[in-house]
């Protein structure tokens, strides 16, 4: 029996934040549920994390620019097309503010300006990051847009500060993004 998932393709998004560490646990959790992860890593994602690792774990190339390092461009609207889900996880406040004003300076927004698929932001930042009128206009922009927007989980923040900003647990992210697939396929 094949698993339902063998065949879903998804593009997983790393930003800028501290919450990155947590990416390679989450791209496990869709792989061991057999789902073909593409991971797309921002420059500011490549500070709190490694392609090498993400790499590893997905079982795929990360891209981290439209052109690789032999000049070769690499289709995101293609990508886009063929992909059942796009999540970015985590989202920082300066992905957010890209996603919601349209603007495309790396392979992840192109693939996000691009994409017909489901779209999820799961975003991680400090506690009053968090509650800034800019980033809440932008996740209402978001959500106007379709985009599906998994709150920050409440807790311990890196800051050392306690409150809502946390990445929600793998379990949580994954369960997510579950939904909105079947959400997805039973619209189709």
């Amino acid at each position: 029996m094949t698993n339902k998932a063998s065949n879903k393709k998804i593009i997983f998004g790393v930003t800028g934040s501290i919450a990155a560490y947590k990416a390679p646990s989450i791209v496990r959790s869709f792989k061991q549920k057999d789902y073909d992860v593409q991971v797309v890593l921002t420059s500011g994602g490549c500070r709190f994390t490694t392609p090498l690792t993400l790499s590893t774990v997905s079982g795929n190339t990360v891209l981290k620019s439209m052109w690789d390092d032999q000049g070769t461009w690499h289709n995101h609207v293609r990508l886009a097309k063929e992909s059942d889900l796009l999540i970015i996880a985590p989202a920082s406040a300066n992905c957010l503010a890209k996603m919601a004003n349209g603007l495309c300076d790396e392979m992840l927004y192109a693939l996000y300006l691009s994409a017909t698929c489901p779209v999820i932001v799961a975003p991680a930042m400090d506690l009053d990051m968090w509650k800034h009128s800019s980033v809440q206009r932008n996740i209402a922009q978001l959500a106007q847009d379709g985009v599906y927007v998994l709150e920050p989980a409440t807790g311990f923040l890196a800051s050392g500060l306690e409150g809502q900003g946390r990445l929600p647990d793998v379990e949580d992210i994954t369960a997510f993004a579950e939904d909105v697939l079947s959400q997805s396929a039973q619209a189709s």
